[in-house]
């Protein structure tokens, strides 16, 4: 595991499988998040000088030579709203997540280049040009994937300290606080472990002291984190058979989680549907696990798990393949 700023750990996460090249209200929220994530890398690092409740940024930090670019970017923009440059804990973060666009696209560039630089996050063909519409059209839409191995190896570190009975990092009470304002708790823990996360979230509250001042904060807009709910309940109707039904009369309104792969043969048993499923994607460049074949197989692409769900569109031509439906956490 690569030793990683908390906010790079945390972009490994919120960056995955958004795309890169527009700024959808999905990145935005992770990105208001990502700000936030500096103040509190700072905050871990003693970088602020704490009088009472009031947090002032030291005057070297800036100036230190293993300041990332990132950092930088959010500070010096904090800094010009406040000659004084004091503030709570709560303010820093709201003020650091309610920084405008464009200084969010700054930072977006800044975290993803220390990334690549560590070859541990990419762009690629987004899942959505495997599908038949966007293929066909020939419409190009980029996305970001972390590395499979990293990103694995943070997920599982969050879920292992949390779920587990022990000890509770600081970094881990941070990223636990990123993922419930970012709306990313449910891509981590399935629904039974969420009601574990909470009562060890409220317990963190109670005895530690960073989680007691955290925790009761709340940075995320209403409207933004709505509409990313808004595709989220989406997102979880596909994943019953009557939310498939749905999804498959409605796939523009989230086509990304009802991607519809054409294939050539009409009608090709499991096996060589699977062949021909997992040939389209890695042709794009994303990287297919076969985690359970059969009738309906699993698959695992980049970093997200499916279900692989024959399916046909029916026009002139019938038109036979497969949908590609994210698979929830049991």
């Amino acid at each position: 595991m690569t030793d990683l700023q908390l906010t790079q750990s945390f972009s490994m996460l919120a960056l995955n499988a958004q795309r890169s090249l527009e700024m959808i209200t999905a990145k935005k929220v992770a990105l208001r998040c990502i700000a936030a994530a500096v103040i509190l890398e700072v905050y871990l690092d003693q970088g602020f000088t704490q009088t009472k409740n009031q947090l002032a940024l030291k005057k070297d930090v800036l100036e230190q030579s293993h300041t990332m670019l990132f950092q930088e970017i959010i500070l010096k923009s904090l800094a010009r709203q406040n000659a004084k440059k004091s503030w709570d804990l709560r303010d820093w973060l709201k003020r650091a997540s309610m920084l405008p666009g464009s200084t969010l696209k700054k930072l977006e560039q800044a975290v993803s280049g220390s990334l690549k630089e560590l070859g541990l996050l990419e762009e690629i063909p987004h899942l959505l040009g495997c599908d038949l519409y966007f293929d066909s059209a020939g419409v190009n839409i980029k996305e970001y994937r972390s590395d499979i191995q990293e990103y694995s190896s943070i997920s599982e570190n969050i879920r292992a300290e949390i779920l587990e009975d022990g000890p509770v990092t600081d970094e881990t009470i941070c990223m636990l606080w990123l993922l419930r304002e970012s709306g990313c708790m449910h891509d981590f823990f399935s629904r039974n472990e969420l009601d574990i996360v909470s009562a060890r979230m409220y317990k963190l509250y109670q005895g530690a002291p960073l989680a007691k001042a955290l925790y009761p904060i709340r940075i995320h807009r209403g409207i933004e984190l709505a509409a990313k709910q808004f595709f989220r309940m989406k997102k979880g109707a596909v994943k019953t058979q009557v939310g498939s039904g749905l999804n498959f009369l409605f796939p523009i309104l989230e086509r990304s989680q009802a991607v519809f792969i054409d294939l050539e043969a009409m009608f090709s048993n499991p096996a060589a549907r699977l062949h021909d499923v997992k040939q389209r994607l890695e042709s794009k460049g994303h990287t297919v696990t076969v985690l359970q074949e059969g009738q309906i197989p699993t698959i695992k692409i980049d970093n997200i798990v499916y279900q692989a769900i024959p399916h046909a569109i029916y026009g002139r031509v019938p038109i036979h393949g497969v949908r590609l439906i994210p698979k929830p956490l049991i």
